[in-house]
């Protein structure tokens, strides 16, 4: 696919061709919010430079579990989130990447009170925000759903509007579009960021000079940042997924309760855990899995889908997630041309059409997400890294 070539993803384009006339954007970090960004500025005229240290989703993009959904009890997530499907429905396609539709169910065990009834506040919330969710007993879930054990579920949420995709071709259809619309992407191409005046400085020591520099390099975000003399409030963290064979066609699930969630995958289902509440070194991490994390994972599933008991593991993973002190992200302009987009607590590719769009619009000219401002702030604030697929969130 090439781009502006695809109608899908050229919507909006003709009309707005010269909002980004003569202004130059630096964006660095290849991943899903960062080639997102660049298409939706490439696609408005701007002269658009996407850099990345790797290839194209070499990072969390490539590592994300691909779940989308817009069950969110708040209204601007629940916004944001219902923005984003749209955006992943009118993006894929034979030629792009697919985007499957599949409800999602979060649900909480009986003699688990707490997160029961925080389902239960969530789903009333969500129908006051208008996202199609609906609370269910496990009798009736197990009705809808045969592949899941429900004889121990006190209450679960449904959301009807969601879905699932694969991260990395996203990633890349997002990244080939950006270059379709006039994008030059640089690849294996580890730049230094400078403020004041925003620029980016490239491996041979030559400066490209930009109106503005994107940030989004997801767990390198910080580091990059530091070494221009700003500090953002965020913590990388390690998680965990694996893929493994079997027959499992739906729903995507989180059992709070269990502390994990699944999908349907093409090689049988994908699923995660493994969250390491601690801060981790995006240089110097475990990329592999850890020895005990896919047979103890492996339990917990068996145990809500019994069908799947005698799968075969393809393979497993480590990855890298992002956290703030309030769990929401940092997006937005934190210096004069400089703008960053990070701390998505594992929501980021979910969000990434959502967040690319907005925060290229705030590039444009126009306003920003005031609630996910990054100068909300100081940078030094003492925090701790927090799952971000719980209950207790808004």
């Amino acid at each position: 696919m090439s781009g502006s070539d695809d109608p899908e993803l050229a919507v909006g384009a003709d009309a707005f061709a010269d909002r980004g006339a003569g202004l130059e954007v630096a964006v660095v970090g290849a991943g899903a919010v960062g080639a997102t960004a660049a298409y939706d500025l490439a696609s408005e005229g701007a002269d658009v430079t996407l850099y990345d240290r790797g290839s194209v989703a070499s990072d969390a993009s490539g590592r994300a579990a691909g779940i989308c959904y817009d069950a969110f009890a708040d209204g601007l997530d629940a916004a944001i989130a219902n923005d984003a499907l749209e955006r992943f429905r009118a993006f894929s396609g034979d030629d792009t990447f697919p985007f499957v539709e599949c409800p999602y169910v979060w649900l909480a065990r009986e003699n688990d009170a707490d997160r029961a009834d925080a389902i239960r506040e969530q789903v009333r919330r969500m129908q006051d925000n208008d996202v199609v969710a609906f609370e269910m007993d496990g009798d009736a879930l197990g009705e809808r759903f045969a592949a899941l054990r429900t004889d121990d579920i006190a209450v679960a949420g449904v959301a009807g509007g969601a879905g699932y995709t694969d991260p990395a071709r996203y990633t890349a259809c997002l990244a080939a579009a950006a270059t379709g619309a006039g994008a030059t992407l640089e690849t294996d191409t580890p730049v230094e960021v400078r403020a004041d005046p925003p620029r980016v400085v490239r491996p041979d020591g030559a400066v490209h000079e930009a109106d503005a520099v994107l940030v989004a390099a997801g767990a390198r975000t910080k580091a990059l940042l530091a070494d221009a003399g700003l500090s953002i409030a965020m913590k990388p963290y390690r998680v965990q997924a694996l893929v493994a064979d079997g027959d499992f066609a739906e729903p995507m699930c989180y059992d709070a309760t269990g502390d994990f969630y699944l999908r349907p995958h093409p090689d049988g289902f994908l699923a995660g855990d493994g969250t390491e509440e601690r801060e981790a070194d995006p240089d110097a991490y475990d990329r592999s899995a850890d020895p005990t994390f896919a047979a103890d994972l492996s339990e917990r599933i068996t145990h809500r889908v019994p069908t799947v008991a005698d799968s075969d593991l393809e393979r497993a993973w480590a990855g890298l997630c992002t956290a703030t002190p309030d769990r929401d992200p940092l997006v937005g302009a934190l210096a004069d041309g400089l703008y960053v987009a990070t701390g998505f607590q594992g929501h980021g590719f979910m969000r990434a059409p959502a967040i690319g769009e907005r925060i290229a619009e705030e590039i444009l000219g126009g306003s920003g997400i005031d609630a996910f401002d990054p100068t909300r702030f100081d940078g030094d604030e003492t925090f701790d890294v927090v799952e971000g697929m719980t209950l207790d969130r808004d």
